[in-house]
C-alpha cells in the first residue's frame, strides 16, 4: 500500500501558463521573475524561447517588428495576469510588454490558428471556378475598355412613346411675352426738368 505522502503528492493540482514578453528583455530577468514568482510555489520555468521578428504579432499589436521571448511555467497555486505584470514592473519592466496565459487559452489558439490556415490553404491552391454564361455574355462588352462600352456610345436610346401620347415641352420663362408696362402703377413719370447739366431736361 501506499503512504498517504504519496497519494498526496499524486493528486496534487499544479497550474501551467505561458509568459511572453516582447521586445528586448534585460539579462537575468526571468531568473529574477523567477524569485519573485516564489509566492505562487514555482514547479518549474522554462529557458526562455525567442520567436523570429514579425511585422504583426496578436499579443502585442502595439509593438510591431520586435523580437518576443516565452517561458513556461508550472506554479503550485494559481496566478492571473496582472500579478504576474505587477511583478514585471517591479524588475523595470514596462508591464505592456508582458502577458500570460493558461495552456488551454494557448492550446486553443493554436487550433484555431491551424483550422483557418488548413480553410485558407484551399482558396489559395484552387482555380478561379469557370465562367457561367452571363458572364460570358459580358465579356465581350467589357472587354475593349471603358471607352468603347455600348452605354458610352449610346446604343441604348430612351426614346419611346408614352401611352396617351407625347406630352408637350413646358414653357419656360423666357419665352413669355415681355411686357413694357409697370407692375407697381399706371402713372406716367413727369418729365424731367432743365438744368445746366441737362438743359433739355
Amino acid at each position: 500500500m501506499k503512504p498517504f505522502a504519496k497519494y498526496l503528492a499524486e493528486s496534487e493540482r499544479t497550474y501551467t501558463y505561458r509568459i511572453k514578453v516582447i521586445g528586448d528583455v534585460p539579462e537575468g530577468f526571468f531568473k529574477q521573475l523567477k524569485e519573485k514568482c516564489a509566492q505562487f510555489d514555482v514547479v518549474n520555468m522554462s529557458n526562455p524561447k525567442g520567436t523570429p521578428v514579425r511585422r504583426v504579432i496578436p499579443d502585442f499589436p502595439a509593438f510591431p517588428n520586435q523580437p518576443m521571448s516565452i517561458v513556461d511555467v508550472e506554479f503550485k497555486y494559481p496566478a492571473i495576469e496582472p500579478q504576474i505584470k505587477q511583478l514585471a514592473q517591479l524588475l523595470g519592466l514596462d508591464p505592456n510588454r508582458i502577458v500570460m496565459n493558461t495552456d488551454g487559452y494557448e492550446d486553443s489558439l493554436n487550433i484555431e490558428n491551424n483550422k483557418i490556415e488548413d480553410e485558407n490553404k484551399d482558396l489559395l491552391d484552387s482555380p478561379y471556378p469557370a465562367p457561367d454564361a452571363e458572364q460570358r455574355a459580358l465579356k465581350k462588352d467589357y472587354a475593349t475598355g471603358p471607352y468603347d462600352h455600348e452605354v458610352l456610345k449610346n446604343a441604348y436610346r430612351s426614346n419611346f412613346t408614352v401611352a396617351g401620347g407625347k406630352t408637350p415641352p413646358a414653357k419656360t420663362t423666357n419665352e413669355l411675352p415681355m411686357g413694357v408696362k409697370s407692375p407697381m402703377t399706371n402713372i406716367k413719370r413727369q418729365p424731367k426738368p432743365a438744368t445746366g447739366a441737362n438743359p433739355r431736361g
